[in-house]
Order: structure tokens, then C-alpha cells, then sequence
């Protein structure tokens, strides 16, 4: 195998939206020790060509005094019939030690006036695609919660896996032994989802942290919120979600290219998969019989990507179908009598 030198431009489809710099608590994982750069963009690449399963990382919410964080330790742990577990393998087991532990953790705050209303815990959920040993994904979040809070913040976490897509509950204390708050940027989350991906590879699980433009993707997920009052609406239970209204406002205005921001996400795609085709060909050319077969691994991943488009393009696209569609059925003249009159 050769050593591995990403083209010019092929770096800006691994890099993610958001600057490492900026990132408050997370160490980096990159360039890890022993892992060249070029090397560690190549096992990057390979990765994404296979459509490595994403490590996913979300904070799903955040507790506001004992109470609320009692409850929410109730729930993760099945109301004590599950442990949770602490730094150094600490377990809590039984609802009168978890509201022990709440009130421990939002005691402090109480007795600060200028903090009585700050959260008292973040809620933190790690997850992969069905199909991953529910072992290794609890191991890897004992990994990553070490990795980033183990040496400021107070954690308890527990697996859940009862269905066929294991996941791990995380509740972090927000006050750091050392008075400093917990406040993640964007940065940190994706680090998050760096370091969370590095704990499963090493553990064999093969997983990646990739900004959705590097899979080919421009439309954002849709927010869980957004889409439970989407089904409501569609199921005629509830009103349309404004985020979808407005959407359909702009969509159905026709605007031709769109907003700014929409065509710099399509141009970046179009670089991107500029890039992914140079490291391709240049593959190809190469000796080595890994590189080559990787070479077609790249070629085929571009192929297959979708269309680059935003939900307003989307929208609009569907709304000139039905336009369409509409304006046929009007236009239609009446079949022909076969004895030469109109039906």
C-alpha cells in the first residue's frame, strides 16, 4: 500500500462545518499517535467508500433541579432495576440511591442564589445502527465518557438495549470539579462524535463521524419535533408545523436559484465530488493493487450519491409535479368516438 497524499481540495470533503479550534472541552482525537495524516485521511476514505455506519451523539435535553433529575434517572434505569455507572466502574442501583445522587448533584446549586435556576445535569444519548454488539457500544460509551468528562464532570450512564438498536443513556453533571459549566459548542459536538467513533474502531466496530456533506448529503435532518407535528398534521391530528409552512411558502414562490446559502451548499457538493473523482482516478494509477481496488471502491461511492438538493428544492419539485400533473388533466381532450364524434 502506498503512502497515501490527498489531493488538493480532497481535505475540504472530510472537513467538518464546523472549526476543531472552537471546541471548549473536547480533546482532539485526530492524528493519533502512530497514525500518519495521509494514512489516517486513507482509512477515512476507505471508510466512507463502505458507508461505515455514523456514530451518533445527541443531547436529548437537561434537568433543572433534583426532582427533575431523580425522575430522569428513574427513567433511564427502569425506575432501579437497572445500575448506573460512575467513573472507575462506580454502580448505583435502587431508586434511593439515584435520588441520593440527584440531590447531591443539584445541592450545590441551590445554595448559590445566582445559580438556582442553572440546569443541573445534560442528558446525552450514544447510539449506532442495529445490528452492533450491544456490548461493545456500552464499552465504547464507557470509553468516551472518560475520554471527555472523566476528568472535570460528574457522569452516570447505563445501556439500554431491550430492542435490536443498543444505546447508551449518559446524564453528565453540568458543574465541573473544577466551577467551570459545562457549555458545548457545535465544535465539541462533533469531536464528540470523533472521539465516540475512534472508542468503537478500537473496540472492532467499524464507525465514522463524517459532516453529512462528505456522505454526499445537503438536506438537514429533520428535527424530532418538527417531525412528530409533521405525522400529526399528515395523520389530521394537529395544525401544519411552521417550519414545514414556511417551507412550502418558498418553495411554491418559485424562486429559481434559491438563497444564497442554498447554492453554496450545491457548489460544495460539486467540489467535494470533484474531489472524491481526482483521489479516484489518481488510484487508479497507482501500483499497488489496494489502492486500485479502493480506486473503484471511491469511483462507485460517487456514482451512487444522490442528487444534491435541499428541502426547498425538494418541495418545489413535488409542487411542480402536481402543477403538472393538474394542468394535464385539464388540457385532456375527451377519447375520440370511434364512429369520428366526440364522447
Amino acid at each position: 500500500m502506498t503512502d497515501f497524499r490527498p489531493p488538493s481540495g480532497f481535505e475540504e470533503a472530510l472537513r467538518p462545518p464546523v472549526q476543531p479550534a472552537r471546541a471548549r472541552i473536547t480533546r482532539s482525537v485526530l492524528g493519533r499517535a502512530g497514525e500518519g495524516r495521509g494514512q489516517g485521511a486513507r482509512a477515512t476514505l476507505a471508510r466512507v467508500a463502505r458507508r461505515a455506519p455514523e456514530a451518533m451523539v445527541k443531547i436529548t435535553g437537561k434537568t433543572h433541579d433534583a426532582g427533575h433529575l431523580a425522575r430522569h434517572l428513574d427513567y433511564i434505569s427502569r425506575n432501579g432495576r437497572l445500575s448506573l455507572e460512575g467513573p472507575d466502574g462506580e454502580r448505583l442501583k435502587g431508586r434511593a440511591e439515584v435520588r441520593t445522587l440527584a440531590d447531591d448533584w443539584a445541592g450545590e446549586l441551590s445554595a448559590e442564589p445566582m445559580r438556582r435556576r442553572a440546569a443541573v445535569s445534560m442528558s446525552i444519548v450514544l447510539s449506532m445502527p442495529a445490528g452492533i454488539a450491544p456490548f461493545r457500544v456500552e464499552d465504547a460509551s464507557r470509553a468516551f465518557a472518560e475520554h471527555v468528562f472523566g476528568e472535570r464532570f460528574s457522569y452516570v450512564f447505563v445501556l439500554h438495549d431491550e430492542d435490536r438498536h443498543p444505546h447508551v443513556h449518559l446524564t453528565v453533571r453540568m458543574s465541573g470539579r473544577d466551577g467551570a459549566r459545562l457549555n458545548p459548542r457545535k465544535a465539541d459536538l462533533q469531536r464528540w462524535r470523533e472521539v465516540f467513533a475512534a472508542a468503537l474502531r478500537e473496540r472492532g466496530v467499524e464507525a465514522e463521524a463524517t459532516p453529512r456533506r462528505t456522505r454526499g448529503v445537503v438536506r438537514k435532518a429533520e428535527r424530532t419535533s418538527v417531525r412528530k407535528a409533521r405525522e400529526r398534521f399528515e395523520a389530521g391530528a394537529g395544525p401544519m408545523p411552521k417550519v414545514l409552512a414556511g417551507a412550502l411558502r418558498e418553495a411554491a414562490g418559485g424562486e429559481g436559484e434559491g438563497a444564497v446559502w442554498e447554492r453554496q451548499a450545491i457548489e460544495r457538493q460539486r467540489l467535494i465530488r470533484r474531489a472524491y473523482v481526482a483521489e479516484a482516478l489518481a488510484l487508479a494509477r497507482s501500483d499497488d493493487p489496494q489502492d486500485r481496488e479502493l480506486g473503484r471502491s471511491v469511483e462507485a461511492f460517487v456514482r451512487s450519491l444522490p442528487k444534491p438538493e435541499t428541502r426547498r428544492m425538494r418541495l418545489r419539485d413535488e409542487i411542480a409535479a402536481v402543477r403538472d400533473r393538474a394542468d394535464s388533466g385539464a388540457t385532456r381532450s375527451p377519447d375520440p368516438d370511434p364512429r369520428g364524434r366526440s364522447r
